[in-house]
């Protein structure tokens, strides 16, 4: 009898190991997914280094009928988005990486940039969270959309020909089913204003939290021999507790 309720008992728990590792990478799949900073063109609302859990159930595309049983919701305005790029002439970026920028516009919103203020619709928008580097100067995007004609450097070939046929009135309407996405470090981000939409379909998810932050410098992120790898990893190791900034851990991204 002892023998049996042994064996049952290690079968519950070896059924409950399986069943803990299949809503695991259930959940990492399909519920959130773990992303990290490579870049500072979300500072400081994010920085580099810093190591996001995002929602992937929340922008999910909606499939016809699913869209009425699952918790899906569109993306709103000052939302902090991950996507997928979706130019196909990236400078920095490949086609379908994932990006994070802040939605500015919304189907339907016309947008205009006046010396670094943005208006949605006529009105101010106010962005406690934008970052600025270079507070005096001049910078391309400081002012949107260009003259007809005229484009921003640094914009993809693509977003060049297309621009002017989303303006109207010397404001940029923002199409069904896309978004107009900008970085909080504005000087520092290339988005919208250089490269165009983000289709809905693309949207990834929403961030969630700073599960981790760890000191890192942008250009670690495009070291990636063996050697730069090992080096990586020693940092890692020797510098743990010092270069971890724990007051960004569990951190709510907004």
């Amino acid at each position: 009898m002892s023998e049996a309720v042994k064996k049952s008992s290690l079968r519950d728990t070896f059924e409950s190991l399986v069943v803990t590792v299949i809503l695991a990478l259930f959940g990492t799949t399909f519920v959130v997914q773990a992303f990290k900073i490579p870049s500072g063109s979300m500072e400081n609302t994010l920085l580099v280094g810093d190591h996001l859990l995002v929602n992937r159930i929340a922008f999910a595309w909606q499939f016809g009928g699913l869209r009425h049983i699952g918790p899906y919701r569109e993306p709103q305005r000052q939302q902090v988005l991950v996507f997928k790029f979706p130019g196909t002439d990236a400078e920095a970026q490949e086609p379908g990486e994932h990006l994070v920028k802040r939605i500015v516009g919304v189907p339907g919103d016309r947008i205009r940039i006046v010396h670094r203020q943005v208006f949605v619709n006529g009105q101010a928008l106010t962005e406690p969270y934008v970052h600025h580097d270079y507070p005096g100067d001049v910078m391309p995007g400081d002012d949107f959309p260009p003259p007809t004609g005229e484009y921003l450097r640094g914009s993809t070939p693509e977003w060049m020909q297309d621009l002017d046929s989303h303006v109207q009135n010397g404001e940029l309407v923002v199409p069904p089913g896309n978004y107009f996405v900008m970085g909080d470090n504005r000087e520092h981000s290339w988005d919208s204003r250089f490269w165009g939409f983000v289709p809905r379909r693309l949207a990834s998810g929403q961030p969630l939290l700073i599960y981790w932050s760890f000191e890192t410098p942008e250009e670690e992120y495009t070291e990636t021999s063996l050697a730069d790898r090992l080096t990586q990893t020693a940092d890692l190791l020797l510098h743990f507790f010092t270069k971890t900034r724990w007051r960004r851990t569990f951190h709510i991204v907004r």
